[in-house]
């Protein structure tokens, strides 16, 4: 099963998935979301598996987000404004053949790969 994990390679969250698949033997494909930008279409993949919870609320982009563009995320439109500021993307985004988990838990990371 193909297993690939979209983020920035700076952020310390992604750093943190990337040393637990390391150490736990996963075969993995890193692909920076910068370079080049992620395509639209796979955001859309992302977002019709995530949903909402597909958007990092706790990132300094949020926080700089208009009022009528947060309205629209509590509003469950989020896609539009991911789009626009993929910086919003909570990361990083593990793509695990057809299943998709975005964040990082050692313990959520344990289940996902002890299945078969």
């Amino acid at each position: 099963m193909t297993v690939r994990l979209f983020g920035i390679p700076a952020c310390d969250t992604v750093k943190k998935a990337r040393v637990w698949l390391d150490q736990a033997g996963v075969a993995y494909e890193f692909v920076d979301l910068r370079q080049p930008p992620i395509a639209p279409e796979q955001v859309a993949i992302w977002y019709s598996a995530l949903g909402c919870a597909l958007v990092n609320t706790r990132s300094t982009t949020y926080r700089q987000l208009t009022a009528a563009e947060r309205e629209q995320i509590t509003k469950g439109d989020s896609l539009p404004v991911l789009l626009r500021h993929p910086t919003l993307i909570k990361r990083p985004v593990l793509q695990r053949g057809q299943e998709f988990n975005c964040g990082f838990s050692a313990a959520t990371y344990q289940s996902l790969f002890s299945q078969n």
